[in-house]
């Protein structure tokens, strides 16, 4: 299970993700549909900024390979960020 928390000035967030929201999430964000829709979404920024770029797809099989190797690596943080203004964020597994 991924664990994030968020601390802010007034607000202390602590979400549990389970590995099969994960799984889910990532079969949304690779699938076809939504890769057309982004691209189709920041064409025309594209093309304001004269930029010949394109959001290539996401590789389902490489992400659920890299989550099914996190799970083996349980308690491990990946992220712990603390800002100036107090802010913290951290993410463990």
């Amino acid at each position: 299970m991924l664990h994030l928390k968020v601390k802010a000035k007034d607000i202390r967030l602590s979400l549990p993700i389970p590995y099969a929201m994960l799984n889910i999430g990532i079969s949304i964000l690779s699938s076809k549909f939504i890769h057309q829709q982004a691209n189709k979404w920041t064409k025309d920024y594209f093309e304001r900024k004269k930029l010949d770029l394109t959001i290539p797809p996401l590789d389902k099989k490489l992400l659920k390979l890299i989550v099914e190797e996190l799970k083996n690596h349980k308690g491990i943080v990946l992220v712990d960020v603390k800002a100036k203004d107090g802010t913290e964020v951290l993410v463990r597994l």
